[in-house]
């Protein structure tokens, strides 16, 4: 059945939501980011002195993973609590919290100064930043899509997506702008600290519009109907569990690709491939706009011939570009890399473009909030989390790159069995949504 056009009403406040969202989530972004930045460039030697700087570097990575751990915990939170009170409320707290947790870190004295609380404190900040956006993405993807259009939904619930890679540029270049103002030497003692004492300004400016937008109508009518869900993630678990698996399993192998280009890389073009620092920033500013716009045209192009299809065409492109990905990448020439890197985050794109709403809707909307949430923040995890490490594990083994590339293309290989395994519901197939055969 073929759905109304929406009013121009309706156009607009869709568009604010999608509008409000992707800077909500940019900012986010940009404070776990810039922890991630911060980590391959600077937090092993100020919070891990360790006196072996694979031993450092490891240290920071295991750092980094612990958000990761946190982000399924945020998720489960905040989910529970969203499809009970309400999308919008969650956004908010999560937006605070993460604002304050980086901030901190600006402030936190290093292990120089008060020994191991620095690095106790730094894991416990990352905790927080991790819990903060584990509630995030399921939030800004529900108001997104719950606001849209039936024929649109995919293209607005993009606007998130585009959230992550707007973040790592916003990080990126102002790491970038304070390396050309700074020493190396002023960089290690304060210069880094700058980005996360930024974050405060930036979380103001999201909380101002954030609080400008409504609840999403779709939860409003169900909570209007009493339908709201004791237990959702119980529910999740219990009636739903092969879609959680599935689309756990579809969700991993983005962000692992994802953070080998933008945390891995950075750390081994510098010290492997002996590369600037403003080198490695500005290939990553590249991809990270690549993956951007590439989002945009594959979640239009989701919404014209089905989601499922485009987004197999981004995990089938991520599984055969992981090793050469990283053989023109050992090149060590700029211009071959940004081909590389730009081919990597074009395969990333193309998944996340469809993804936000194609996991949507496949939960029930009383229970979206936790499925959605849990299964992205678990992908992430056995993903995102385990990559650099894996990276920087398997390299130190066998001093080449060659095995992080299989490890990626098997990475790749599960998303895409996952995503083939899924049964995607009429809404996620076409461009209408239907969205009582989904309650």
């Amino acid at each position: 059945m073929t759905s109304p056009a929406p009013s121009p009403h309706q156009t607009a406040l869709a568009r604010r939501v999608a509008r409000a969202s992707f800077i909500g989530t940019t900012i986010e972004w940009y404070d776990f980011f810039i922890y991630a930045t911060a980590a391959a460039l600077v937090f092993g030697p100020q919070f891990f002195p360790t006196g072996s700087t694979l031993a450092s570097t490891l240290a920071a990575y295991s750092t980094l993973a612990v958000g990761f751990i946190a982000r399924p915990i945020g998720g489960i939170i905040m989910g529970h609590f969203g499809d009970r009170v309400g999308r919008k409320q969650l956004l908010v707290f999560s937006l605070l919290l993460m604002g304050a947790a980086t901030f901190l870190i600006g402030l936190l004295p290093g292990y120089a100064t008060i020994g191991v609380w620095a690095p106790i404190l730094l894991v416990l900040l990352r905790f927080a930043q991790g819990i903060g956006v584990g509630g995030e993405w399921g939030g800004a993807v529900l108001m997104a899509v719950e606001h849209a259009p039936p024929r649109k939904r995919t293209f607005y619930g993009s606007f998130p997506q585009m959230g992550l890679p707007a973040g790592i540029i916003v990080s990126n270049l102002v790491f970038l702008v304070i390396n050309q103002f700074v020493s190396q030497a002023q960089f290690a003692s304060w210069g880094w600290r700058i980005p996360f004492l930024l974050s405060a300004a930036l979380v103001v400016f999201g909380l101002i519009i954030r609080l400008r937008i409504m609840e999403s109508p779709e939860f409003a009518a169900m909570k209007d109907d009493g339908r709201v869900a004791r237990r959702p993630l119980i529910e999740v678990v219990r009636r739903h569990p092969r879609q959680l698996l599935l689309t756990s399993g579809a969700s991993i192998a983005a962000p692992a690709l994802g953070y080998l280009v933008l945390v891995y890389l950075l750390g081994y073009g510098t010290t492997q491939l002996g590369l600037g620092r403003s080198t490695m920033l500005t290939l990553i500013i590249i991809g990270s706009v690549t993956w951007m716009l590439a989002i945009v045209g594959s979640a239009a192009l989701a919404d014209r011939v089905g989601r499922k299809p485009v987004f197999l065409a981004g995990a089938a492109l991520a599984t055969v570009w992981s090793v050469p990905f990283f053989l023109l990448v050992d090149t060590a020439q700029p211009v071959i890399m940004a081909v590389s890197i730009i081919i990597a985050t074009t395969g990333v794109a193309v998944m996340a473009g469809p993804q936000a709403a194609l996991i949507a809707d496949v939960f029930p909307v009383h229970i979206r909030y936790s499925g959605t949430s849990t299964a992205y923040q678990v992908g992430s995890v056995l993903g995102g989390a385990v990559a650099p490490l894996a990276a920087t594990a398997l390299f130190a083994a066998y001093d080449s790159s060659a095995p992080i590339g299989l490890y990626m293309a098997a990475m790749g290989l599960i998303t895409l069995v996952s995503m083939a395994a899924l049964s995607v519901p009429a809404a996620a197939r076409s461009t209408s949504s239907s969205q009582e055969a989904l309650a």
